[in-house]
Parts: C-alpha cells; sequence; structure tokens
C-alpha cells in the first residue's frame, strides 16, 4: 500500500472517530430540556440589558484596567531595568506578588480589605475597587512583557541615537519605548483579550444596577426565576463574549504572523 494511501486512510479514521464522538454527544442531550432552558420566552427581552449595560460596562472596565496597568507596567518594566537595586528590588517583588496571587484574591482585597485597613474606597464603589484589582494585576503581567520588548530592541539603536547627541532620556522615550511597543503589540493584544475575560471576575464583588458587567448581568437574570432567568441568558452571555474575543484572537495570529514575516 502506499504511503499516500495509508494517510488517507488514518486520516479518514481520525474523520470518523470525530464524527462518532459529536453523534454520541448529540445522543447524550437532552433536548427537550435544553429547549426549555436555553430558548425560553425572554430570549429576546435579555438583550437590552446584556448589551446596553453588561458589555458597554465590560468595554469601559476593560479599557480602563488595559490603560492603567499598561502604564503602570512600564514604570515597572524600567524599575527593573533599572541600575538602582532597590528599584529591582521593588519591581520584582511586586511582579512576583501579583502574578502569584489569583487575580480574585486581588479583587476582593480592594474591594473589602483596603476599605476596612485604610478607609479609602477607591471611586466607583466596589465596581471600581474591583477594577484597581484588575489594574494591579494586568501591571504585573505586562511588565514582564514590556521588559522583554526593551531588551529585545536591539543595543545599536541607543548608541547610534547618542552618537547623534540624543541624552538617555530622549533616546528611551523617542528610540527605544516605540520600538518594544512595535515588538510587543501581539502579546499585548493577548492581554486586552485576557482582562475582557478577566472583568467577569467582577461578577464577585457586586456593582449598582447601572455599574453591572456582562456576567454579573447574566447572574442576575439566572437568579431572577422567571423564563427570561433561564439558562438563556448563560448562552446569550458566552455568545457575546466571542463576539467580542474572536476577532480579537485572530488579530493577535495575524499580528505574530506579519511579525514573524517581517524577520
Amino acid at each position: 500500500m502506499k504511503r499516500s494511501t495509508k494517510r488517507r486512510l488514518r486520516q479518514g479514521g481520525l474523520y470518523a472517530v470525530l464524527a462518532a464522538i459529536v453523534v454520541l454527544l448529540a445522543l447524550a442531550v437532552d433536548w427537550a430540556n435544553v429547549r426549555a432552558n436555553f430558548w425560553a420566552d425572554g430570549l429576546g427581552s435579555n438583550w437590552h440589558d446584556l448589551i446596553v449595560t453588561g458589555v458597554k460596562n465590560t468595554a469601559i472596565y476593560t479599557i480602563i484596567a488595559f490603560a492603567l496597568g499598561l502604564a503602570l507596567a512600564l514604570l515597572l518594566a524600567l524599575m527593573k531595568l533599572s541600575d538602582v537595586v532597590a528599584y529591582r528590588w521593588i519591581a520584582t517583588a511586586y511582579i512576583e506578588l501579583f502574578r502569584g496571587l489569583p487575580a480574585l484574591i486581588t479583587i476582593l482585597f480592594m474591594a473589602f480589605a483596603v476599605p476596612i485597613a485604610f478607609q479609602w474606597r477607591p471611586p466607583g464603589g466596589t465596581a471600581g475597587a474591583g477594577v484597581v484589582g484588575l489594574v494591579l494585576v494586568a501591571g504585573a503581567y505586562m511588565a514582564e512583557t514590556l521588559r522583554a520588548g526593551l531588551q529585545a530592541v536591539p543595543k545599536g539603536q541607543a548608541e547610534a541615537a547618542r552618537s547623534l547627541g540624543m541624552g538617555p532620556a530622549h533616546t528611551l522615550i523617542h528610540i527605544i519605548i516605540p520600538q518594544a511597543f512595535r515588538i510587543i503589540i501581539p502579546p499585548l493584544t493577548n492581554e486586552f483579550v485576557l482582562l475582557i475575560k478577566d472583568t467577569s471576575l467582577l461578577s464577585i464583588v457586586g456593582a449598582a444596577v447601572g455599574q453591572r458587567e456582562l456576567t454579573n448581568v447574566t447572574r442576575d437574570f439566572l437568579s431572577s426565576g422567571d423564563t427570561a432567568g433561564t439558562a438563556t441568558s448563560l448562552m446569550q452571555a458566552a455568545l457575546l463574549y466571542l463576539i467580542i474575543t474572536l476577532p480579537l484572537t485572530r488579530l493577535v495570529a495575524w499580528l505574530e504572523k506579519r511579525q514573524q514575516r517581517a524577520r
């Protein structure tokens, strides 16, 4: 038997196994229950709150957490690359701490422990405290990405800038940092996608009606007890998350391929 024939038979067998698994799963589903719970009468009425309140606040929280986290990450990355030993220790301790803690613990700490310990509550109530927690965690993760990007810029770029009479600060701001950001655009985009999903953790601390993100709105529907509160809202929320994140994940893949071609 030819090698190509064997390969086609092997691929056909794998497709047959996959098809069998799909059929078995379809037979195992209780379709009557699915129709009753995932396609309830409240399907149409859910969309307004899920999109107008949930998606809008999810986008706002993500953008705020990403922007502030990126600024914090740049500071931490520069501290970690500093010649001052104390700065490197502080940055390293911060990064290891918040990368080691679960994001949910950080959010709960900011929402409940900090107000008790310091008699201070971040703006926006518990939702604002949760966003601060996301900023702290995102800053720690993006700091390592930024540090790698800064170190990936060829040293000859800084030497060329100095030969033209640029000072260290001018070289860093106008030469090194812009090139580093071009290098790390794919992982930063991936971090943005992760932040979109991490906003769901804010549902654990609660929020005012107008401050609820997508998962919080869904949870309120699930606990309402009427037809609109069946698992239909869960399916709708999952669909909305996919609509938001899938284009971004494809963008990450495209950016990575583009960078590989450029190299």
